[in-house]
């Protein structure tokens, strides 16, 4: 337990105390001892402690206060004092509980400073040595240095070495990161565009008075890269001789507040600091995340954080500061302090197009490719750009672009060097991208030409007895990806006006998986009453939720291509169709929070069955009567005038036909086959079967839905039956037949399953 130079300590110090036939083991005999022991003398020598004046105090005190033994009893022993007793255990105790094997000198000496009343204690106290210290010196080898005999304390362990070493600590070393530096050594990616932004970066920079620029902007867009790369440029010489001599300085705040355990040490480091920044000429401090210095160092129930130490500087011009943040944070922290906020000069930083956002891939795509030993093709940076703006959504370019490449890169050079490719293409990409969104790859490879092209025949091969609505449907959204239509509206606004069970709501599902965008439906018949409006677009301030967002602007803000669907809008509260107006007409819908949801990539589509007993009204006399424009003058009586104005199209959709429910039945039975599969069961349908079906399910005014009930009586509920406990237990072949009006079901088991 006890080591070897520790042993040899005790016994010296029992040995002296014999010799001088002292009656007690004292304290002050022990630390008489360690100045002899290695580990204790050398922290001792490291606090800058006078051994010789300690050892000649100790001596001196031991001989005047240490009662003497009698001659007359020489048996007599010397004994250890309590005071000893407790310095040795608790030294033993301290050991065991930081989880050691050994007991050393050094920690017998941190354990004397808890007997306070001692000579021993007073003494090492005398000498200006505290527990602190040595307990500094145990842990991280840290010297007292002479400024700290002299009365003040040291910032950091960092700063006690260099300090011990002979050298000056630089605040600006420790506790801020060089970007010129940086740039020097390549470090730092070269700024492509933001020419706007830069210019008013250095225009403020050099005003005389709050020359602090504060950049704004969504989290991605390239913030923090307009600070680096302002550094990259005046290290390249690619700035005016106003600022040439500038050194940019990004204020690491983790390392300015680590350590800092009493009151005062921040406020102390940090004032430390900014007096170097105003001593070091041309320096500008960059504050990243800078809303983060509000509050930063404040003691509890004080009000003097790293903000209210900068104001002074930052009004009076002695120091130039950079700040950046989000929209979210600079409203909801730091443009609280109305003082903060006179003192910078807001530039936004909006997100760049998806051209600009080539031209930057175009211009960091030597250091991808240096880095992944790769090339990427033109081709591929601009589909980058394009695809990851329009899938990869709650993120913003080009930093989700760069992401793009970047892993594309990557996942080639985890391929074995057989497979791996030299250039990353259009399809690379497209893959990357498909991984990132979590969609299926073909919906991002197809080409929107194409899909355009055959979008009509897609839409009829699903949905039947609609031609003419799905004809008037996609030469709208034709007309809008041309190009020609107004760019500020959503791809389309329609409202699908026919009887229940026609395809109204197939259509538009059909719709979004044949366009590869996302499906949002909204059944209306939620919104009723008057303040379901806030479900849409958000509670207003004070009441619950408020931070929430609604569910409409929340969907097409992490869905910004996709089908939206109003499903059955005449049931909702009329108060609804006002918020519609400003989506059908600017294509923007604002919430709650100020957030802007972007429609113009939306298909909004809105279902009613408005008009429809109008249409199905028999006609008086032997001719049949034309009853569509009474169901118009019935929708237009639903509609106010203002919003059936701002729709692409009033598409009505007609009754099926007898011989368009058979194209039904087929379709369900496809379906079902599709289930069957996976049981092994092969399902024969005779024609007869097929048409005693579509009689079944056939009824003019509910559509195709009562066939799916029909389908689900008649077929699979026989089937479950046989699937379970019957026939078709381990698969086989189902023959459906008519005999006596009623289907039949033969079954061939021996048969090898389809």
């Amino acid at each position: 337990m006890l080591n070897k130079d520790l042993e040899l300590t005790l016994n010296a110090a029992f040995r002296e105390a014999r010799t001088r036939r002292h009656e007690f083991m004292t304290v002050e005999h022990l630390l008489l001892a360690l100045l002899d022991n290695p580990s204790a003398s050398e922290a001792l020598n490291a606090c800058a402690i006078d051994m010789a004046a300690l050892k000649t105090e100790l001596s001196e005190f031991i001989d005047e206060t240490t009662p003497v033994i009698p001659d007359l009893e020489e048996e007599r022993e010397t004994q250890p004092t309590l005071g000893f007793q407790r310095v040795l255990q608790r030294a033993v105790f301290h050991v065991q509980s930081s989880g050691k094997n050994e007991v050393t000198g050094v920690n017998v000496l941190v354990a004397i400073f808890s007997e306070q009343e001692s000579q021993a204690v007073y003494l090492l106290k005398k000498s200006d040595i505290s527990r602190l210290d040595i307990v500094n010196f145990i842990s991280h080898g840290i010297a007292k240095s002479d400024d700290e005999i002299g009365g003040e304390d040291v910032d950091d362990i960092h700063e006690e070495v260099q300090e011990v070493q002979g050298e000056e600590p630089s605040k600006l070393d420790n506790f801020t990161t060089n970007l010129n530096a940086q740039a020097i050594e390549g470090n730092i990616d070269p700024l492509v565009g933001r020419d706007n932004e830069v210019e008013r970066t250095v225009q403020v920079l050099c005003r005389r008075k709050k020359n602090n620029p504060l950049l704004v902007g969504e989290a991605g867009v390239g913030k923090t890269a307009i600070a680096e790369g302002l550094a990259y440029r005046i290290v390249n010489e690619q700035v005016p001789d106003v600022i040439a001599d500038a050194v940019v300085y990004s204020l690491d705040m983790g390392a300015l507040l680590a350590g800092t355990k009493y009151r005062g040490d921040f406020e102390k480091r940090f004032k430390a600091l900014l007096k170097e920044l105003q001593a070091q000429p041309g320096a500008i401090l960059f504050i990243d995340e800078i809303h983060t210095i509000i509050g930063a160092g404040a003691a509890s129930g004080g009000v003097m954080d790293a903000s209210n130490l900068l104001k002074p500087l930052l009004s009076s011009g002695k120091l130039r500061c950079m700040g950046s943040t989000t929209y979210n944070e600079y409203k909801n922290i730091f443009e609280k302090d109305r003082a903060l906020v006179r003192r910078f000069q807001k530039i936004d930083v909006l997100e760049p197009s998806v051209a600009d956002t080539t031209k930057i891939l175009n211009g960091l795509k030597e250091r991808y490719e240096e880095h992944h030993g790769i090339r990427y093709t033109q081709k591929a940076l601009k589909a980058a750009a394009e695809l990851s703006a329009k899938y990869i959504n709650e993120r913003h370019l080009p930093d989700k672009a760069i992401d793009v490449i970047d892993e594309a890169g990557a996942s080639q050079r985890l391929q074995p060097s057989s497979k791996r490719k030299k250039t990353i293409g259009v399809a690379d990409i497209e893959s990357i991208v498909a991984k990132m969104a979590r969609i299926p790859q073909q919906s991002v490879s197809s080409s929107d030409k194409e899909t355009l092209k055959n979008l009509d025949r897609n839409l009829k091969m699903l949905v039947f007895g609609q031609d003419q609505s799905i004809d008037a449907l996609t030469s709208a959204i034709r007309l809008s990806r041309s190009g020609l239509s107004n760019e500020d509206k959503p791809v389309g606004s329609f409202l699908f006006a026919g009887p229940t069970g026609v395809g109204k709501t197939e259509v538009t599902k059909q719709l979004a998986k044949c366009m590869g965008v996302e499906f949002i439906r909204f059944d209306m018949s939620e919104y009723v009453e008057r303040h379901a409006v806030s479900r849409l677009i958000g509670a207003p301030p004070g009441y619950v939720g408020f931070e929430q967002g609604g569910l409409l602007t929340e969907a097409v803000i992490k869905n910004p291509h996709s089908v939206v669907l109003l499903d059955e809008i005449e049931k909702a509260h009329s108060d609804i169709y006002n918020i519609l107006l400003q989506v059908m007409d600017h294509g923007t819908l604002t919430d709650n929070n100020g957030r802007k949801a972007d429609f113009r990539n939306v298909v909004v589509v809105m279902t009613t069955n408005a008009g429809v007993q109008e249409t199905v009204r028999k006609s008086i006399g032997f001719t049949e009567q034309d009853h569509s424009h009474d169901a118009m003058s019935e929708i237009n009586k639903v509609f106010s005038p203002e919003f059936r104005n701002r729709l692409d199209n009033i598409i009505w959709f007609n009754h099926l036909e007898r011989d368009v429910i058979l194209l039904v039945v087929d379709k369900f039975i496809v379906e079902l086959q599709a289930q069957l599969d996976k049981k092994s069961v092969n399902l024969e349908l005779t024609s007869k079967a097929r048409e005693w079906l579509a009689d079944q399910g056939y009824d003019k005014a509910m559509g195709a839905r009562p066939m799916g009930r029909v389908i689900q009586e008649q077929l699979k509920k026989p089937l479950a039956n046989e699937i379970l406990f019957g026939e078709l237990i381990e698969g086989g072949t189902v023959k459906v037949s008519l005999k006596d009006k009623k289907l039949r079901f033969d079954f061939e088991t021996d048969l090898t399953p389809a």
